[in-house]
C-alpha cells in the first residue's frame, strides 16, 4: 500500500465534461499500472529527475503514510544528495522525557511544507535528490549501545556522499553523529544554536547524556575548535561563567543576551567568515528558541530566541560547506498544538534550502 502511495504520480489533465471539470480545476491522480510499482523508487512530479513532495493542491494533506515533508521513503541512503533521519531516543534526558517522540510528530506537521522557499526562492527539490530514510533503530534500554548504533549508521549514510538531515531525538545524538562526519571529513566547524552549551563533563555520574556532546566531541578531536560558535545560550549556571569552558576551547559565544531585539543578519555575515571554506555542521537544538514559541522541549529556558531569529541563523549558513545538520529535542508531549514540531519541520526545511548546490531564482 506504501508503495502505491510512493509512487503516484500527479498530473494535471482535463476531466471530462461529463464528471463538471474544467481545465481549471480539476486535477486528478494517475497511478502506474500496478505491474510497474515495483520498478519505480520514488516519486516524481511533472518528470522531474529529482524525488519531488506531492502538492497539497493535487493530494491532501492529511492522506498517506507520513513522511518528512512527504517525501518519498526508502531503506538507505543509496543515490540521495540529502536525507532526513530520524533518531528517536530520549534516553539522554535530564529533565523532561518524550523527545523519542520528536521525529515522528515533525513528520507529521511537516505535511504543512511546500517544494519552494517564499523568503530566499530556493528550489530543494530541483537541485538535490532528497528522501526520508526513516529512523535508526535505536536501543532505548542502553544509551552506550544506541550511540553504537547512531555512529555505525551514519558512517554508512556518509559513505554514500549523502548529506544527512537528523530529527532528534536528544542531543545526545550529535556526539556519535559527530563520530561519524568527522571520520569521514576530519575535525569540522559548528554552528551550535541552544540554551545550554552542551559541555558538562560529567552528570550524575555519566559522561554520556545530552549535556555532554560537545565536550566529548572536543576531547576526541572531533572538532576544529577555532570555527565553532554556539549562540542563544542561556540561563541560570552551576558557575558564574558558565561559558568559561566553551571560550577556553576557543569556541565563539554568543549569548542569548546579546540577541535580544535584534536582527543576527550580521551576527552571520561574521560566523561565515568564522567558518571559512572548510566542512561544517550545524546543530540546532529546539530549546534555544523561547518557550513561548516552542514549550514542546524537555529543558526550557526562559528569555530565549524568537523564530525569526532562528531562520535568520540557518539562512546565515548559505555559502558554507555544510556536511551534515540536526534539528533536536522537539518533546510532543509538552506541546500537544504541534507548535513546537511545526517549527521544527520548517527549520529543516530551511536546513535543507542551504546545503551546497542549491538552486535559487
Amino acid at each position: 500500500m506504501f508503495s502505491c502511495f510512493r509512487n503516484l504520480r500527479v498530473t494535471r489533465s482535463v476531466i471530462s465534461s461529463s464528471y463538471g471539470g474544467t481545465k481549471a480545476d480539476c486535477f486528478p491522480l494517475r497511478t502506474p499500472q500496478p505491474s510497474a510499482l515495483c520498478r519505480t523508487p520514488h516519486r516524481t512530479c511533472s518528470g522531474s529527475r529529482f524525488n519531488v513532495p506531492p502538492s497539497a493542491e493535487f493530494v491532501a494533506r492529511v492522506s498517506g503514510i507520513p513522511t518528512m515533508a512527504k517525501l518519498p521513503y526508502q531503506e538507505t541512503a543509496d543515490g540521495l544528495d540529502a536525507a532526513f533521519i530520524g533518531v528517536p531516543i530520549d534516553t539522554g534526558t535530564s529533565n523532561r522525557p518524550g523527545a523519542r517522540f520528536g521525529p515522528r510528530q515533525i513528520r507529521v506537521e511537516s505535511a504543512m511544507l511546500r517544494a519552494y522557499n517564499s523568503g530566499t526562492r530556493a528550489a530543494p527539490y530541483e537541485s538535490l535528490m532528497v528522501a526520508d530514510i526513516g529512523d535508526i533503530n535505536v536501543n532505548l534500554y542502553d544509551l552506550k549501545d544506541t550511540c553504537k548504533r547512531i555512529r555505525e549508521a551514519y558512517r554508512q549514510i556518509l559513505a554514500t556522499g549523502c548529506i544527512p538531515l537528523t530529527m532528534g531525538g536528544d542531543h545526545t545524538i550529535a556526539y556519535p553523529i559527530l563520530q561519524a562526519v568527522a571520520e569521514k571529513h576530519g575535525p569540522v566547524g559548528l554552528v551550535h544554536v541552544d540554551a545550554h552549551a552542551d559541555t558538562s563533563d560529567v552528570i550524575l555520574g555519566e559522561r554520556i547524556g545530552h549535556g555532554t556532546p560537545f565536550r566529548r566531541c572536543v576531547e576526541e578531536g572531533l572538532l576544529d575548535c577555532k570555527r565553532v560558535v554556539q549562540i542563544g545560550l542561556r540561563g541560570p549556571g552551576y558557575s558564574p561563567d558558565s561559558y568559561s569552558w566553551s571560550r577556553e576551547q576557543g569556541f565563539r559565544v554568543v549569548q542569548a543576551e546579546e540577541c535580544w531585539f535584534k536582527s543576527l543578519t550580521p551576527l552571520m555575515a561574521e560566523v561565515r567568515a568564522q567558518m571559512g571554506s572548510g566542512p561544517v555542521y550545524l546543530s540546532f537544538d529546539i530549546d534555544a528558541l523561547d518557550p513561548g514559541f516552542a514549550p514542546g522541549t524537555g529543558t526550557p529556558e526562559i528569555a530565549g530566541l524568537t523564530p525569526i531569529q532562528g531562520v535568520e541563523i540557518i539562512r546565515g549558513c548559505r555559502g558554507l560547506n555544510l556536511v551534515g545538520c540536526d534539528l533536536v529535542e522537539v518533546s510532543p508531549p509538552y506541546d500537544t498544538t504541534g507548535t513546537t514540531a511545526l517549527t521544527g519541520a520548517n527549520l529543516l526545511f530551511e536546513m535543507l534550502c542551504v546545503l551546497p548546490k542549491i538552486k535559487y531564482y
